[in-house]
């Protein structure tokens, strides 16, 4: 990948990471409906979604020299309708940005659907299983960062 790329990949995580800390209360599970795999696995197949890589780094060749592991910008458009499936993130750390639309999580932690809006973000960590759906009537329209372990792992979601 080109060295350009770097710097403005290390910018998005920045930005998202900064806008994470402003959101507060934004997209989050009530305290009184948070718990411990409260809600179960949902979707387990993609619906209605298209997953665009824009850009990866291969971290084992960088100067934090992180064997096997990816860092990975993807675009996600959800249509209406539209399912990521479940899935984990005990191995895969992530920050999700709403760039247009609206998207309903479920997850594990929590006992009723978390409402993510536009310019709203979300972190993904250890602990986090959950799945996606586009209830609206517009695309959803979403930047994943993520951690994965290789080029050769082709995780959609």
């Amino acid at each position: 990948m080109a060295k350009t790329l770097q710097p403005l990949l290390a910018g998005l995580v920045g930005a998202a990471l900064a806008l994470a800390a402003g959101t507060a209360g934004a997209g989050e599970c009530p305290a009184d409906q948070r718990g411990k795999d409260v809600m179960q696995p949902g979707a387990t197949m993609p619906k209605d979604v298209t997953d665009n890589v824009l850009a990866a780094i291969d971290l084992s060749k960088e100067t934090i020299a992180t064997p096997d592991r990816m860092l990975r910008l993807r675009q996600l458009v959800i249509q209406p309708g539209g399912v990521v499936p479940w899935h984990s993130h005990d191995d895969r750390p992530a920050i999700i940005y709403v760039v247009s639309g609206e998207v309903h999580e479920y997850a594990s932690t929590c006992a009723v659907p978390i409402l993510h809006k536009a310019g709203e973000v979300t972190p993904e960590m250890r602990g986090t299983s959950h799945w996606w759906q586009n209830d609206s009537d517009q695309p959803a329209v979403l930047l994943s960062a993520d951690i994965l372990h290789s080029a050769a792992d082709q995780h959609m979601m």
